[in-house]
C-alpha cells in the first residue's frame, strides 16, 4: 500500500518521502509507500491535480492506493481571494477550495506553513553555528516565519550573509533534511502534526 505524493518541486520530491516514513513506519504494522509526482511549480500542480487524483484513484490499481495527497507551500500560490490575508484564513479556504475540485475521500491537500524550509527550523543544531546563532528567535515556532520573510529567504538571507555562501534548496534541503528527526517537527509544528495523524489514520484505515 502507498501514498501518492503530489508535490510542487525537487526538494519535495528528494527530501521528503524519506523523511515521512520516518515518522509514520513505527506506528504502522508494515512500512508504507510513498510515490512522488512532481509538478513545475504550484501553478502546474493546482492546474493539472484534479486530472492527475483522479487517474490514481481510478485507475484498475486504485485499491494499492492509500489516499492522493497534493502537498504545497502556502506561501507563493496567488489563487487565495485577496480578502484573506492571514496564514490561517488561506490555509482553510485553500484547503476545502482545492479538496472539492476532487471530491473524494481518499484525495487530501496539505500546507507547509508557510514552506516545507520551515520544517529544518523545528532543530536548529542541523545547521552550521554562524546560521544557528542567526536564527530569529520567532524560529522557535517555525510555521510563524511568515510571509513577509519564508523560511527559505530566510535561510537565504542567513547563509549569504553570515557564511558566505548560498543556500540551495535542493541540495543542501536534502541534506538537512535526511537528518531532521520528523518528531521535532511534529512537536513544533501544530499543522505538521496534523497532516501527519492524518496520514496515519488513512494509512491505519487501510489495514497498515
Amino acid at each position: 500500500m502507498k501514498f501518492v505524493l503530489l508535490v510542487e518541486g525537487y526538494t519535495e520530491q528528494k527530501a521528503i518521502p524519506a523523511f515521512l516514513k520516518r515518522w509514520l513506519d513505527p506506528r504502522l504494522s508494515q512500512p508504507v509507500g510513498i510515490q512522488i509526482v512532481r509538478f513545475e511549480g504550484w501553478p502546474e500542480l493546482v492546474d493539472d491535480m484534479q486530472d492527475r487524483a483522479l487517474t490514481y484513484l481510478q485507475s484498475p490499481k486504485s485499491t494499492e492506493i492509500v489516499a492522493v495527497i497534493a502537498l504545497l507551500d502556502l506561501y507563493g500560490p496567488t489563487i487565495y481571494p485577496d480578502h484573506l490575508d492571514s496564514a490561517e484564513q488561506r490555509l482553510v479556504w485553500a484547503t476545502n477550495e482545492l479538496e472539492s475540485r476532487v471530491g473524494r475521500d481518499r484525495f487530501k491537500v496539505f500546507f507547509a506553513v508557510h514552506e516545507v524550509e520551515a520544517w529544518l527550523l523545528s532543530n536548529p543544531e542541523l545547521f552550521p553555528t554562524p546560521i544557528r546563532k542567526a536564527l530569529p528567535a520567532k524560529t522557535l515556532h517555525p510555521e510563524t516565519v511568515n510571509f513577509d520573510e519564508p523560511p527559505a529567504k530566510l535561510l537565504q538571507r542567513l547563509y549569504r550573509d553570515r557564511s558566505g555562501r548560498t543556500y540551495k534548496k535542493v541540495t543542501n534541503g536534502k541534506a538537512l533534511f535526511d537528518q531532521l528527526d520528523p518528531q521535532a517537527v511534529y512537536d513544533k509544528c501544530p499543522h505538521f502534526r496534523q497532516m501527519m495523524e492524518d496520514m496515519l489514520q488513512l494509512a491505519k484505515r487501510a489495514g497498515l
